[in-house]
């Protein structure tokens, strides 16, 4: 009967940013501004390169799929999020939670590989731009963009399988505003070694793997901007890798602030403040990071508003 009652916890109450009614909706408020901007300017973004024929090569295809991949991010978390400041039954269903974490899992993976693959695609451009068209044509960047989501899908399907081996008696509170995998483990009743182990490993793989071809890639970019005699050609090379630069250093920075510290140095509201800049205020700078420093992506939106 006791292992019964084990499996009968189907529901979680997601205690979300904060528990004051008064700040409730000024948060609402807040978070439904940064949700409506980031859309509109990841879809913008999106739109604007598939309408723009000229913005039809790698570099923008990247950058359209990275704004998807930050699009998909927020919808993931925000909306639910949104809804439990203006209800009182903060209630999600196990489905539900599942659901959340694996879409936002994929974008997470898919942005690794995606930044990853922006790096080469700089690389070939600056070091060997008379082999550019061959090295990095638009089949391959397609490639790779389907690569990056696939991995994505097939990554999170590992974890999602392994979640369904948990069972959740020790507690139905999920103190957290979306339903991230490590919360689930510490109330789940069954010993989430396993699981814990396969996250760390595929994560630190994963993280290690892009970071590296990123670390790399720009080092030999780095290099030959050096190496280039003429001030405007250094400039507008260095030009078109800053916004990158700038980007990766947001996501993978985060990314190891929040993991890659000692746990004594941290406490619940850092661990929220430091996931609430990862899922939500990246995906709202990312498409205004390399918009504001691309002359063509500029261009191409003064185009269509005079439209």
């Amino acid at each position: 009967m006791e292992e019964e009652n084990k499996t009968l916890v189907k529901e979680f109450v997601l205690t979300g940013i904060t528990d004051l009614p008064e700040l409730q909706i000024p948060f609402f408020l807040l978070f439904l501004v940064i949700y409506i901007t980031t859309m509109m300017g990841n879809i913008g973004l999106i739109v604007l390169v598939w309408m723009n024929s000229h913005l039809h090569t790698p570099m923008y295809i990247f950058l359209s799929s990275l704004a998807f991949s930050d699009a998909l991010a927020s919808s993931s978390v925000t909306p639910r999020m949104l809804v439990n400041f203006l209800i009182k039954n903060k209630m999600i269903s196990l489905l539900e939670c599942m659901t959340q974490f694996y879409f936002f899992g994929v974008s997470a993976t898919a942005e690794c590989f995606l930044l990853a693959a922006m790096a080469y695609d700089r690389y070939a451009a600056i070091c060997n731009p008379l082999l550019y068209p061959v090295r990095m044509s638009n089949r391959l960047c397609k490639q790779l963009v389907i690569a990056s989501y696939t991995l994505g899908f097939l990554h999170l399907m590992i974890h999602v399988g392994l979640l369904f081996r948990l069972t959740f008696c020790k507690s139905t509170r999920i103190h957290y505003f979306y339903c991230e995998i490590l919360q689930l483990f510490k109330i789940s009743c069954t010993d989430t070694s396993i699981n814990t182990f396969v996250v760390f490993i595929f994560s630190a793989f994963i993280q290690t793997f892009t970071f590296t071809i990123i670390i790399i890639s720009y080092a030999y970019v780095l290099s030959a901007i050096f190496r280039i005699r003429s001030e405007k050609r250094r400039s507008k090379a260095f030009s078109t890798c800053s916004a990158h630069l700038f980007s990766v250093s947001l996501f993978y920075g985060t990314l190891f602030f929040m993991y890659v510290r000692p746990g004594s140095d941290t406490t619940k509201d850092q661990d929220v403040m430091y996931s609430l800049f990862y899922t939500i205020i990246i995906p709202l700078l990312n498409p205004f990071i390399y918009s504001l420093r691309n002359k063509e992506v500029l261009c191409s939106l003064r185009k269509a508003i005079k439209k």
